[in-house]
């Protein structure tokens, strides 16, 4: 693999030996890389994951299996790949790798969500960088009961004073399931029951703002992402239905919205990962990342604003 962490691909400028042994050397190095090759990605050691922002300042993170960053590198100049849709949406390890230093000059930000959150997290950091130190919560946040139950843990996870928190629960909550379907996650809208109902999901989301807003930090409420024709566990319609709830709840405790349902449908369905899947493709979840990064990059500058009024 070269420096620009593209397999086969020669450096610009430099030119191979010409060395009538050259084949006899590559021959055992394109055994290993092809036998390498053939392993699953769960069983290998280590991922590299390559992100770059628009300034082509390179940050490469090597993470072992328990998600934990053990190395990074800048580099400056290179215009690199972002991570790939295997590192992204299946393992998915660059999400949790969280700033391992607090840069106190960079407002601190925090995202909470589902699946969606996880796969847009990457993009947000790689927008952002310069701008603010993004965390998400150390896990999937699932449904609103179960984030009403670990919201505490989360807001406390570091020692850190939030400035901006970016958050939803939506997809979770409006699924059906069924113990005895075979469908991932056990989804099933026939004979599933409803996770939450619409008024279990507002009693909920009013607790979950209340909690938030004692963190005094800037709240941006990201609309639930659309589901699509043929889902197994959700029902068409109801993620309006739960985010015309949420948005009520919204306006009334004065909390932005990042309408990013809306922002989805702009690229949908091209951006769908299968028929039928709520998730998206790495060119959506860099679609949504961006979004979300200017949404946060806004209430970043409001927040900024609004400092230097009360000093003057």
């Amino acid at each position: 693999m070269n420096s620009t962490g593209e397999p086969g691909r020669m450096i610009e400028g430099r030119k191979p030996p010409l060395n009538i042994f050259l084949p006899l050397f590559l021959y055992p190095v394109i055994l290993i890389l092809i036998a390498c090759s053939s392993v699953d990605a769960a069983d290998r050691p280590n991922i590299v994951v390559i992100m770059a922002d628009e300034k082509s300042e390179i940050t490469e993170q090597r993470t072992n299996q328990n998600g934990q960053r053990s190395r990074e590198v800048s580099n400056h100049g290179s215009n690199i790949a972002l991570a790939s849709k295997e590192e992204l949406y299946l393992d998915r390890k660059l999400a949790f790798a969280n700033p391992e230093v607090d840069n106190p000059n960079l407002p601190n930000v925090l995202l909470i969500g589902d699946s969606i959150s996880i796969g847009y997290t990457a993009y947000v950091r790689r927008d952002l960088i310069g701008k603010a130190d993004v965390y998400r919560i150390p896990t999937n946040a699932k449904n609103s009961a179960y984030g009403l139950e670990h919201l505490n843990d989360w807001l406390e996870m570091k020692s850190l004073k939030w400035d901006v928190i970016h958050f939803n629960w939506g997809l979770w909550d409006l699924c059906y399931r069924h113990p005895e379907s075979n469908v991932q996650g056990n989804r099933d809208k026939v004979n599933g029951t409803l996770t939450e109902s619409l008024e279990g999901y507002r009693s909920n989301m009013k607790k979950i703002v209340a909690r938030l807003k004692q963190t005094d930090a800037t709240l941006i409420w990201c609309t639930t992402t659309p589901v699509p024709a043929g889902e197994a566990g959700r029902k068409l319609g109801d993620d309006v239905k739960y985010n015309l709830v949420a948005a009520e709840i919204m306006k009334a405790n004065k909390v932005r919205i990042n309408d990013l349902h809306s922002h989805a449908l702009l690229r949908l369905p091209e951006t769908m990962v299968r028929e039928g899947d709520v998730h998206f493709t790495e060119e959506g979840y860099i679609h949504l990342g961006s979004k979300v990064a200017e949404e946060v990059s806004a209430a970043i500058a409001k927040r900024a604003a609004d400092s230097r009024r009360e000093i003057e």
